[in-house]
């Protein structure tokens, strides 16, 4: 764990000139600890080695990708980098004031549900060859099949067999066999922030990489009501035209994600609330 101290010191070892800035704990989510720094600052610190390349990603490709983005993202304003103190690279990166989404209504997010499409829309390009690898984003629906149904049985859901029929039924659309596309890899509503009735921010790109952008848009589910979802929907049909197989597997996307989110309610309650959202939405013909 950093805390106050430890981040004190690695500051003074490798920004000395941020070493005077009020410190303020922000919290520790699965991947990382966050101290606000200052009033325009954030650390972000990894909790274990996997997340530790996590945020390499984040270090190298968003100042790549966030020219040609319409909303603020994290870019590193400064990197910090493994040493005695602690072995694993950490960021600093810009605070956004703002209120992330999973803390308001899915009735108040309609308001920005079409600055969501555009964020969408610009970032599901053609990605490199070289973009991060991620095992467990971006691939084919059907292959979650078996998590997901072993989560199910580990949670004792009241809908577990609906949901794992209903999963079925949509992960049976075809596959993606389109250029794998930028993906951010976790857009739910925790990471995204909202303010004044905008959308302010999308945040943690740790899960970056490349190929069938359906997860990504299974944020319609977990995000909006219906009404909003429909919006959502057309804005980004729009500007990429995807088809109905597409949404299928979002919506697949949406159900599998919503059952995982569940998996630590006392620890993150507001993502397991996030989570019950998702499933009501994405049980809905």
């Amino acid at each position: 764990m950093v805390d106050e101290e430890l981040a004190r010191r690695l500051l003074l070892e490798q920004h000395p000139d941020l070493a005077d800035l009020p410190l303020a704990w922000v919290g520790t989510g699965w991947d990382n600890a966050m101290w606000r720094l200052g009033e325009h600052l954030m650390l972000r610190f990894p909790v274990r080695e996997v997340s530790a390349h996590l945020v390499e990603h984040e270090q190298a490709w968003l100042p790549v990708l966030a020219p040609r983005l319409p909303v603020d993202v994290p870019v590193p304003v400064r990197v910090g980098v493994p040493g005695a103190l602690y072995p694993w690279p950490w960021s600093v990166v810009p605070w956004f004031e703002a209120t992330p989404a999973a803390a308001t209504p899915a009735s108040a997010h309609s308001s920005w549900a079409a600055q969501l499409a555009d964020f969408f829309v610009a970032l599901h390009v053609p990605a490199p060859d070289d973009a991060p690898d991620n095992p467990v984003r971006g691939d084919d629906i059907a292959a979650r099949r078996e998590p997901l149904r072993d989560r199910l049985a580990r949670l004792a859901l009241p809908d577990a067999d609906r949901i794992a029929a209903r999963f079925d039924e949509l992960a049976a659309a075809p596959r993606w066999t389109g250029t794998p596309v930028w993906i951010h890899g976790d857009p739910h509503p925790a990471n995204l922030l909202e303010h004044g009735g905008a959308l302010r921010a999308v945040i943690d790109f740790g899960d970056i990489t490349s190929g069938d952008p359906a997860c990504d848009l299974a944020t319609a589910w977990m995000t909006f009501d219906a009404s909003a979802r429909a919006l959502f929907r057309a804005r980004v049909d729009e500007g990429c035209g995807w088809d109905d197989a597409m949404w299928q597997r979002a919506q697949a996307w949406a159900l599998h994600l919503s059952v995982v989110m569940q998996m630590h309610p006392v620890e993150y309650p507001h993502l397991a609330a996030v989570g019950r959202h998702g499933i009501e939405q994405a049980l809905d013909r």
